[in-house]
């Protein structure tokens, strides 16, 4: 076989040889070197024709590689949207009605009318993680953690946080004995590294939440600390997980 091979290859190479030789015979005769000068000419069009051709071609896989990236993008954001969508958390309040409705009541009010209620004040809550953010967490922090078991412990984290300041918030002369010495509980936690912050203890995940305190749920706080939902203030043996 291998004889077969190298007989064959030898037999082409003649066979090239000759038909160099006949082109060079054919070129040395006057009445054919016009029309070889003209295949040469078309030679060179079609060569500059398939080098722009080779250019468009390159152009165009930037362009596909380009519209896959952002293909993959528009995916990433639309998936997002719609986890958030479906999550969101049902203690967040309710839109109001129309601006325009909000208008009209407004143009329609007398002036004598009382003023409104003061506004009810704000309480931080920690954000959810988002899928980026997620991926960039380094694997001996996540393990086995999926990212809508990060996303549950961060609701049920805000579930606390709300319950806790809304007391904070109530006024003294409307609380049961529960609630007041909760709210006790609450002021005797505080400390100069946490005035005016948003914080919560595991005290209080505990009384607003069926939430279990256990490793993973501690693992989910390394990973909310290392994406900077939250930090920690320790002192008097106790952990405060402050808001960022």
């Amino acid at each position: 076989s291998d004889l077969e091979d190298l007989c064959f290859h030898i037999n082409a190479k003649i066979s090239n040889i000759k038909k160099c030789i006949l082109l060079r015979n054919i070129g040395e005769d006057e009445r054919r070197k016009a029309a070889l000068h003209k295949i040469g000419n078309e030679v060179i069009l079609i060569h500059e024709l398939l080098n722009k051709m080779e250019t468009e071609v390159k152009q165009q896989e930037k362009l596909r590689d380009l519209l896959k990236e952002i293909q993959k993008t528009a995916e990433r954001d639309r998936n997002e949207t719609q986890h958030l969508l479906e999550h969101i958390p049902p203690y967040l309040p309710k839109p109001d009605q129309s601006w325009k409705h909000e208008e009209q009541t407004k143009a329609v009010q007398p002036k004598s009318a009382k003023k409104p209620a003061k506004e009810t004040k704000l309480i931080r809550e920690v954000a959810l993680i988002t899928t980026e953010e997620f991926e960039s967490v380094p694997a001996y922090l996540k393990g086995r953690l999926a990212y809508d078991q990060i996303n549950a412990v961060v609701q049920e984290v805000n579930k606390a946080l709300v319950a806790k300041y809304k007391i904070l918030y109530q006024p003294l002369k409307t609380m049961s004995v529960p609630v007041r010495n909760l709210y006790n509980r609450f002021i005797e936690e505080e400390t100069k590294d946490t005035r005016g912050l948003f914080f919560i203890v595991e005290a209080d995940i505990k009384e607003f939440t069926q939430m279990k305190l256990d490793k993973r749920f501690h693992s989910i706080l390394n990973i909310l600390r290392h994406c900077q939902r939250v930090r920690e203030v320790r002192g008097s043996g106790l952990v405060r997980y402050v808001i960022c």
